[in-house]
């Protein structure tokens, strides 16, 4: 569905007389130098988003693209305007999950439509923001843009942040005195890590160029603002690649670890084997019951093979206690 649309000029918001589905209206008032119209769209059905295609003239296999909504990250240059495709992202911490939605957004002279897919990073707190900030908005479509870009990023540093408080609880885990089985959930958060990797790294050049002010209809005097986003996406691209490495690490120590374990309870099993062996070995001596054997007929022979065995079993747990095996 259509959210909102408007138009603005010098950085303020002109009132129009229609309702907000009627974009011939909103568009055809874009009279003066420097005018653009914001339309910004939530799942829209490919009726609503085909009348706002051909309101403005868009691209039809950038609309397409919109429509589809599973893009990978990226700017492309068409003949009327620009078509760019970011990926939000927000944390699930109950279930260790980073959760995808999508935003398209087409960029012309005179205006900007936005596209957005799923539940995360909504817009229109984006909008009331942008529309208390005049001499920002004064850019025209370049402000928009800085806004919705910025607002997405902010929200891949918030996961990037929840991503590396879980990070730490792993390492906590991995390398307590409890045993622990953690290369589930490593593999979870990895799998994670990758879901935002693919999100925020094809980011780095669209932000690159913006911040040079290197495409058309992005206003030079934007590009500053660019740049802090940019800076940001760098940012969470190294933080996340940092991450990544933390639990290779982690799940290397957790499967030294376990090999570890496994050495300490072969050590103990095989301790407590010898320690039976030495009984087994006395009583099958004497359970074998030869004519001429020592001590077969000797009144104390009974009590002298059970001392036997308990003095041996004891001196065995002794030396293996002391050893560490036991």
């Amino acid at each position: 569905m259509i959210v909102d649309s408007a138009l603005y000029r010098d950085g303020v918001r002109v009132t129009v007389e229609c309702a907000k589905e009627d974009l011939d209206t909103v568009r055809g008032a874009a009279t003066a130098d420097g005018d653009f119209v914001w339309v910004g769209l939530h799942d829209p059905s490919a009726e609503e988003l085909a009348r706002v295609a051909e309101a403005f003239s868009l691209h039809p296999l950038a609309v397409e693209d919109a429509l589809k909504a599973h893009q990978r990250p990226k700017l492309e240059r068409y003949d009327q305007g620009l078509f760019l495709v970011l990926k939000t992202l927000w944390y699930v911490d109950e279930h260790d999950a980073v959760e995808t939605g999508e935003i398209n957004v087409f960029v012309g002279r005179d205006y900007v439509v936005t596209v957005r897919h799923g539940h995360g990073t909504e817009l229109h707190s984006a909008r009331l923001g942008l529309e208390e900030r005049t001499a920002v908005l004064g850019h025209g479509p370049s402000a928009v843009v800085y806004a919705v870009c910025d607002r997405v990023v902010d929200e891949y540093e918030a996961v990037a942040t929840s991503l590396e408080e879980d990070v730490d609880e792993v390492e906590i885990s991995v390398f307590s005195p409890n045993r622990t089985q953690d290369s589930q959930r490593i593999y979870v958060l990895k799998r994670e890590l990758g879901e935002v990797r693919r999100a925020v790294n094809p980011l780095r050049e669209p932000m690159k160029r913006f911040a040079t002010a290197s495409v058309p209809f992005v206003a030079q005097g934007a590009a500053p603002f660019f740049r802090d986003v940019a800076d940001h996406v760098v940012r969470v691209s190294e933080a996340i690649e940092t991450l990544d490495g933390l639990l290779s690490t982690a799940f290397d120590a957790h499967l030294a670890r376990i090999s570890l374990q496994q050495n300490e309870d072969m050590r103990k099993i095989s301790a407590w084997v010898a320690i039976a062996a030495v009984g087994t070995l006395v009583a099958g001596i004497y359970g074998m019951n030869f004519i001429n054997m020592p001590e077969l007929h000797w009144r104390f022979g009974y009590a002298y093979a059970l001392a036997l065995m308990v003095t041996a079993s004891v001196l065995l747990y002794r030396l293996f206690k002391r050893s560490g095996w036991l």
